[in-house]
Order: C-alpha cells, then structure tokens, then sequence
C-alpha cells in the first residue's frame, strides 16, 4: 500500500473547499488509491451549536449567530478527536477549513507527525474577497449574512493569512496554491495537476 495522502484544503469561505474534497475523495477511489477520512471541522462546529445542550454548545451557539468567529480550542478539539476516532494505518485524509490560525497549523503538523504521515499536501483555493462575498451570497445559508461574511472574510486576512505564510515557509509540509476563480472542474484539474 502507498503511503496515505493528506490534503489540508484552505481559503476563503465560499472559495469551494467542500467541493474540491468532495471531486478528490472520487479522483483517489476511482485510482484505487485507497479510502479518505473527510474531517470538515465547520459542520461539526454548526451541529454541536445546535444541540444547545451544555454552556459550550448554547455559547457557541450565539456568537455563531452573531456571525462571530468560533475559538480554536472548539475547531482543534473537533477535528483532532475526528483523527482520534477515524485515522488507521491506511486511509488518506482531508482537512476542510482547519488550520484556520498558526497555532492550529503548528497542532496539524504535531498530528501528522505522531501519525508518522510525510506526505502532507497543505492547498490554498486562491480567490479574491470580492469574489468570494459574492459566491456566499449566493448560495444563501442561514448564516451568510452580509455582516458575518464580512467578518469571516476579515478573520481569513488576520488568522489564515499566517498559515498561508507558514506552509509556504516554515512547515515541512509546502503550500500548493491554486486559482480558485475559475470553473469547479478547472480548479479540480490544477488540483490534480500541481499534486499528481
């Protein structure tokens, strides 16, 4: 068995994370290149806000209703036990919308280390503000709100933006960037082309 892949898929909301996973998990079974763990730590975040049944979830709950950002401990304490429970020897992985801060980039990498996973494939889905305001305006869910938009979008300028920096310098792991603008199966190609 080849050595498992692990993509970490980022950028700006709307830019087209969950689709590219989506048209990846697809490209690497139909290569018999074995099964993927999907860990998408924003669903996970919005199902935990709904179930209100501790202060954690109903504090959650209401800043997400403010359109403020989650906390990291929450983002690190979903997608780390999503590894716990779901990583073997194995399956690929992909990670949809976390690191979203340097000390979550640094977590992942101390993650994949103790998984004994090298082959790390970090992707920035590169697509300008504008564009992506517009794509989350578009698609139009519940928490897609001009002023939260607003503030996610300046969240990635102030948090992401740093984890950009680091995979394109410090991590062992280097950033793969790819224009996100263009068709979902044009992006999905340069995907496919900059990684295989």
């Amino acid at each position: 068995m080849k050595e498992p892949l692990n993509f970490i898929l980022m950028g700006r909301s709307g830019c087209g994370k969950g689709t590219q996973a989506k048209l990846l998990i697809k490209y690497l079974q139909d290569n018999n290149l074995g099964e993927t763990l999907y860990v998408y730590t924003g669903d996970k975040l919005r199902a935990f806000a709904e179930k209100e049944k501790t202060l954690s979830a109903r504090m959650a709950k209401s800043k997400m209703k403010a359109g403020d950002i989650l906390p990291s401990f929450l983002a690190v304490w979903f997608w780390s036990g999503s590894l716990i429970e779901g990583v073997n020897e194995n399956n690929n992985l992909i990670m949809d919308g976390s690191p979203r801060t340097l000390l979550e980039a640094m977590m992942v990498d101390d993650a994949m280390e103790f998984y004994s996973r090298s082959n790390v494939i970090p992707i920035f889905l590169d697509t300008s503000e504008e564009w992506s305001t517009q794509r989350l305006l578009d698609r139009g869910r519940d928490d897609d709100s001009l002023k939260s938009i607003k503030e996610r979008l300046e969240f990635f300028e102030k948090d992401v933006i740093p984890v950009i920096g680091y995979y394109s310098g410090k991590s062992r792991h280097k950033l793969v960037k790819v224009n996100g603008e263009q068709g979902i199966n044009e992006t999905h190609r340069e995907i496919l082309e900059k990684v295989f």
